[in-house]
């Protein structure tokens, strides 16, 4: 594989693995009246990011082996 794919991969999976755990972590919405607050999250669409993630730093890492 091209070491410039290879590179692009890397940082893309890089990317979307930070953004992913951002977003895990990260509250979407507040709400808050007085001293009561409630935090909402919907954290589906962060596991498909980190899971882009992963799969696109394997494929960076094993992209230039070759099975012989």
């Amino acid at each position: 594989m091209n070491k410039t794919i290879k590179t692009i991969l890397m940082v893309v999976g890089t990317v979307l693995l930070v953004y992913g755990i951002y977003t895990l972590i990260a509250p979407e919405a507040s709400i808050g009246i007085g001293d009561f607050s409630v935090d909402i999250q919907d954290n589906t669409d962060a596991y498909m990011t980190i899971g882009l993630g992963l799969v696109a730093l394997v494929l960076g890492f094993l992209g230039g082996k070759r099975l012989k």
